[in-house]
This record gives structure tokens, sequence and C-alpha cells, in this order.
């Protein structure tokens, strides 16, 4: 799998580094454990995927974290990326809307040993008692950006997130400079929607 991203253009060594320490067969159903390390998204129930892992890897490079950076993620999903960032050194704030899920992942994350804050809830309307947040990263795709994460960022802070309908979206990677925010996008992604207030409904 490391090969793979390494061949697909991941350069940052963090990020290739942490994906070698955490195991994604901990995080997948068990009907998909045989499968747990191709590059492939895989249902995790709720009608929710684990992305890929180049999907990962990427919006992992894009966030630039540094070690001790205040992390906030909309959709812990499975917990696998959450558990990327905070072995990277985040300090991880993380939001799910499905109970079900974020039980399953609060379990992994204490087997595991890594000090992850979470809850249940709407993300799209980030975490407003924490903020604000030296990144933020959504994992599913949203028709626009939610204007409570962009308030949540702090001058400097970088914001990663799918814009787009719901059969295909594009990677926006904001960064805040002060008042104003300078924006780039890659094209050409699939996340299941984000839903909520801010999201689609």
């Amino acid at each position: 799998m490391i090969e793979l991203l390494s061949h697909r253009g991941i350069r940052d060594e963090r990020v290739l580094r942490a994906m070698s320490v955490v195991d994604r067969h901990l995080f997948v159903q068990e009907p998909f454990i045989n499968r747990a390390y191709e590059d492939s998204a895989l249902p995790i129930g709720h009608s929710q995927t684990i992305s890929q892992p180049y999907t990962v890897a990427y919006m992992t490079e894009c966030l630039e974290m540094k070690e001790g950076d205040k992390v906030l993620e909309v959709g812990t999903g499975s917990g696998y990326q959450a558990v990327i960032l905070a072995e990277m050194g985040a300090r991880l704030f993380t939001i799910e809307r499905h109970m079900g899920l974020l039980t399953q992942a609060r379990k992994i994350f204490d087997k595991l040993g890594y000090q992850i804050v979470s809850k249940c809830g709407d993300g799209t309307i980030g975490w407003k008692e924490f903020a604000p947040f030296d990144r933020i990263l959504v994992t599913a795709g949203a028709p626009e950006i939610p204007q409570p994460l962009l308030d949540q960022l702090n001058s400097g802070g970088i914001l990663v997130i799918p814009i787009g309908d719901l059969d295909v979206q594009n990677l926006h990677v904001i960064k805040r400079v002060n008042d104003h925010f300078e924006k780039r996008e890659t094209f050409g992604f699939k996340f299941v929607p984000l839903i909520g207030r801010k999201g689609w409904r």
C-alpha cells in the first residue's frame, strides 16, 4: 500500500510513515479484512465508507499539518483518518453524526491508546467550544463551503473539503490569511454526502 501511495505521488514522509504504522484492517468490517490494504473505499455501515488509502494520504498531505496543531475532523467514520492525524501529532477533535460509527471508532481509539476528543453531532456547524482550529478536514462531500468552518479557522489555518454535487466533487484546499481566503482545487473525487444544517439535507 505504501509503495502504491509513493508511486501515485504522495511525498510527505510523515504521512507515509503514519500510514505504515496504523493498521487499516482494524477499521474495516470483517467481510472486507482481506481487502483492507487495497487502494479502494470499503463500506463500514450506515451507508458510509472508509476512504481509499490514496484519498486519505492526499487529503492529509494537503493539510500541511504540523505536530501539535489543533485539528477538527468532520466525519469520524471508521476512525482511520482520525488515527492517522493523531499518529502525526495532531491535537484532534472529531465529529460524527452516526452514534453507532462513533462508538466503534472510540473503542479503537481507546484500544490503540490515542487521546482523541470526539462527539456525535452536526459537523457542518463545526465545534465552536474548541475553536479556532489550525486545520479542518472534512471527509464528506458538501454542496458549498460551510461558513461556520471558515469562521472557526485560525489565521494561517487550512481547511480541506470536497465540494460538488452528489456524484462528483473537487477537493478544495483553503488557507486563511487574516480575513481573506486563498483557494486551490483538485478535480475528480467521490465522497459520501455531508449531511447537516450547512450541508446536504
